[in-house]
């Protein structure tokens, strides 16, 4: 059994087109060992290490104390205390995150994730300490959680296919956009309460969700950095593969040209398919348009 379990988690990097399952795991991973890490030094009477501990991975408000731990900029939303607080957020992630990844495939959530952590943590950082209503909390102020990228996603979503339906408990189908046109409202009202700063990164992430994928569709992807910056991380832990000299005759070289031009021929007709998204909606697709798309997600 336990060895289905670890077979089962190192198959999630494995396996292709697989981002969404990868960002809940770590998400997840990192809540049982602060919990089990909580646990142990609660019992151990050491429970100021542990906030200790959590703190470091925590964004402060405070810029003096950020830039002593400029890391949390991207940890604190990978970061969760609290089940309802991760349970809530990874099946978010999951209902709209599947919808990005089938269509646009594993890049894309990357993308929207870690651009909505980012802005939602910014944002976050500047309104708190530029308006006077937030100044006030400033020193102490720390933030957690993956909401910031999980707004982004949720919204994203429902830039890109605004009519896809979800059957929810009691209320029957229900249009994504409602679904994020809903907890933005939520969130934009509750940016004056105790939770001010979650709220705000809440909104941020949203805003950066609704621009990435309008931008997207005009054919300009301002998360692309990420993606490379990604690979280059991963580029010092793959060994490159060695290289071997081959002697192609011209019937392999013409295929080989034959393949390129349909490769080229494919991303054209993939860019006027998302052309067409953007000007009409999803559902102008037909069905061989959609399929075509579905196809170019999982490469």
């Amino acid at each position: 059994m336990n060895n289905g379990f670890f077979d089962e988690f190192k198959n999630a990097w494995d396996k292709p087109n697989n981002a969404l399952v990868q960002i809940i795991i770590i998400n997840v991973v990192i809540f049982v060992v602060l919990l089990v890490l909580k646990v142990l030094l609660v019992v151990s009477e050491q429970g100021a290490t542990y906030e200790v501990i959590r703190s470091k991975l925590m964004l402060p408000a405070s810029i003096p104390y950020l830039l002593k731990q400029p890391w949390t900029v991207v940890t604190y939303f990978f970061t969760h205390e609290g089940f309802l607080h991760i349970i809530f957020n990874m099946l978010f992630l999951f209902w709209f995150g599947r919808i990005i990844q089938e269509f646009l495939g594993q890049n894309k959530v990357i993308a929207l994730y870690v651009l909505g952590g980012l802005a939602g943590g910014l944002f976050y950082i500047l309104i708190y300490n530029i308006i006077p209503f937030y100044q006030g909390r400033v020193e102490g102020s720390l933030m957690l959680g993956a909401s910031a990228g999980v707004y982004a996603i949720v919204v994203g979503a429902a830039t890109f296919m605004p009519n896809y339906t979800f059957f929810l408990l009691f209320l029957g189908p229900v249009k994504i956009k409602y679904i994020a046109i809903f907890y933005v409202l939520l969130s934009f009202s509750q940016s004056i309460g105790s939770n001010a700063g979650g709220e705000l990164a809440h909104l941020a992430g949203a805003g950066v969700g609704f621009l990435y994928i309008t931008q997207l569709n005009q054919g300009n992807d301002f998360g692309n950095w990420i993606i490379q910056f990604i690979k280059w991380i991963k580029s010092f832990f793959v060994s490159k593969p060695k290289i071997k000299v081959t002697h192609r005759n011209k019937a392999q070289q013409k295929a080989q040209s034959a393949r390129t031009m349909n490769v080229e021929a494919d991303q054209d007709e993939i860019d006027a398919i998302l052309d067409k998204i953007s000007q009409s909606g999803y559902e102008s697709l037909s069905k061989d348009e959609k399929q075509k798309l579905f196809n170019a997600s999982k490469k």
